[in-house]
């Protein structure tokens, strides 16, 4: 019998302990997202979000924005709180996407597209541009190397590029680093086309 109760004790504490991220602002602030254990999967820390959409200017309406690897939605779902026209969440993990899913529902958000696909399949055959791209990939696998060249065919004029890494991004002959932060292992980006 105290077997069966420390297995229920333990089973609830399970439950207790699911992975949650919290919408900092807009019409869906302090509501928690909640996400799987995913090898990869990190949200954005709550600070550097802040910080980001401080620098997009906290007010997204009339933005169309494409989250690469939405992971947890934290970087989409505070854009769509934040008013913007549309938002387009890539996921590649089958486990995320379906959490992605379930977010959306319980947010009830409209205007969000959530695809279960590869972020470079994706813009290899993407046509439409976007006002703000946010790129948060894994780490360790030199992923905005690989991107950031394929990116400046799918930004707006005037749009700009949230990009986080495990090292600090340069700017270079394509791109401008605008604005940059740290926060202990996270280097964090805006990047704009330069003209």
């Amino acid at each position: 019998m105290g077997f069966c109760f420390m297995n229920k004790t333990l089973s609830k504490s399970t439950k207790t302990s699911t992975n949650q991220v919290r919408i900092n602002a807009g019409v869906w602030r302090s509501r928690l997202l909640k996400f799987p254990d995913v090898e990869g999967l990190r949200p954005t820390p709550e600070r550097v979000r802040q910080t980001v959409f401080n620098w997009l200017g906290q007010d997204l309406t009339g933005k169309n924005c494409l989250d690469l690897f939405a992971g947890t939605g934290a970087l989409g779902f505070e854009a769509l709180s934040r008013n913007a026209k549309n938002v387009l969440m890539l996921e590649n993990s089958s486990l995320a996407y379906k959490s992605l899913l379930q977010n959306q529902s319980l947010l009830k958000a409209q205007n969000c597209q959530i695809l279960n696909q590869d972020a470079m399949q994706f813009l290899a055959s993407n046509v439409n541009k976007f006002d703000v791209i946010f790129c948060d990939p894994p780490y360790n696998k030199n992923w905005q190397d690989k991107l950031l060249p394929m990116l400046n065919q799918h930004v707006s004029d005037g749009g700009v590029v949230y990009a986080e890494a495990e090292y600090a991004i340069e700017s270079t002959d394509d791109w401008k680093v605008i604005k940059q932060g740290r926060a202990g292992a996270v280097y964090y980006h805006l990047l704009q086309l330069n003209n």
